[in-house]
């Protein structure tokens, strides 16, 4: 507990930093709610077709009002931020079309979606993939342009690190790119995963350039609230071009019936800055407390961070395993279950998992995991409060410490 007050001490003004970011976010998804006049009756569900579901409409406006967008698609129907993903980017792409990424390989999980063989992924479907390394973890702007064409209908860019070491990037980063790119003569769409970045900062991709963003509902944006679902926001034309691939080309986002109550959804976004408050604070002090021990960890404490997530690097598998084990017996939730890694869907590694959590995998709650292999990278992330983080590093410093 002496190094972890040591550590607080040193993260004060860091804290002051969150606390006036989650306050501006708290009056900017205030004053959506009152906007809409969100009262109790958007919070019943629908069944059948759902025609006319006030409460799902006004949730995705609500929603893209919150992350400075036109319009918005909010969905318990979006099973993952990967499955949100998938929808957008087969909603805008198109046979001989050319998805961009010019943040690196994306995550493990989207490269079935877009150049697996024979499984139903945009390469099945004519649609070209080119991406663009990093250097030193940030955007090569020579190389961008160098292979950047005029088949390219997607510039995508990963927010986060997903399991690489980088820090994520910023929002003046994302605008700065997003303004090299209209330079080249892009007229497409700038698309964002936004994962794990939500409400990290005052302002959102769609504020500085970005035409979509997409995540999670079990991650920042629903506050730890949210049961299950996806959002995805952006420009009006192209959230109706997707809502065609979420239900059908010729409905659109007329239907889509959901008999739970919708409360959770918007209380989860009400919550939301407050939540993302707190596990900013978590990473940080966990952070601080591993680098004071010398184990590197990414973002670097000398900068803010522009997500929630850690990533912590160890010199063996054990330790990293006993990190990750550490966080599951703090949980509140199947406290006394021993990790063990597996092969996950989706991952070309064994994973090893802690996600003790309320809502089923809900990476805004207290969890770490990542792939069993070198280097040992454990990526930690969320916190609903700060004291069950600050409890969490307890039982870690006494275990490897």
């Amino acid at each position: 507990m002496k190094l972890i007050e040591e550590c607080e001490e040193k993260l004060k003004n860091k804290f002051k930093t969150i606390d006036d970011i989650a306050y501006y976010n708290q009056v900017k998804v205030l004053n959506a709610f009152k906007e809409y006049k969100i009262a109790t009756r958007h919070f019943n569900g629908t069944t059948g077709y759902g025609y006319d579901d006030e409460g799902r409409d006004t949730l995705g406006k609500v929603y893209a009002k919150s992350l400075g967008a036109e319009s918005g698609i909010v969905s318990p129907h979006l099973l993952s931020g990967t499955h949100a993903l998938t929808v957008a980017l087969f909603g805008l792409l198109r046979p001989n079309d050319t998805l961009f990424c010019i943040s690196g390989m994306p995550y493990d999980t989207l490269r079935g979606v877009i150049f697996g063989e024979n499984n139903g992924s945009l390469k099945d479907f004519g649609v070209n993939f080119e991406y663009c390394d990093l250097v030193d973890g940030k955007f090569d702007f020579k190389e961008i342009e160098k292979k950047f064409n005029k088949t390219v209908k997607i510039v995508y860019i990963q927010r986060s690190r997903g399991y690489e070491l980088r820090d994520a990037f910023s929002c003046e980063e994302i605008g700065e790119m997003c303004k090299f790119i209209r330079k080249l003569g892009f007229k497409g769409c700038i698309f964002v995963d936004n994962c794990y970045g939500e409400f990290v900062e005052k302002i959102e991709p769609t504020e500085v350039g970005a035409d979509i963003i997409v995540g999670s509902l079990i991650k920042n944006a629903g506050g730890g609230l949210a049961p299950t679902g996806g959002y995805i926001c952006g420009k009006e034309e192209y959230i109706d071009l997707i809502g065609k691939r979420l239900t059908a080309p010729s409905i659109g986002l007329e239907v889509g019936s959901y008999e739970g109550s919708y409360r959770n959804f918007y209380q989860g976004l009400f919550l939301a800055p407050h939540t993302v408050a707190q596990a900013l604070k978590t990473s940080l002090l966990i952070g601080q407390a591993m680098g004071e021990l010398g184990y590197k960890n990414y973002p670097s404490l000398d900068n803010m961070p522009y997500d929630i997530t850690r990533a912590i690097e160890f010199d063996s598998a054990d330790k990293m395993v006993h990190f990750i084990r550490e966080v599951q017996y703090a949980s509140p939730i199947d406290s006394f279950v021993t990790c063990e890694p597996w092969d996950m869907p989706g991952y070309d590694d064994k994973i090893i998992m802690a996600a003790g959590t309320f809502v089923s995998g809900a990476s805004i709650e207290l969890s770490a995991d990542g792939p069993v292999k070198p280097p040992y990278i454990a990526y930690f992330q969320g916190g609903l409060t700060y004291e069950h983080g600050k409890y969490a590093l307890e039982r870690i410093l006494n275990k490897i410490g």
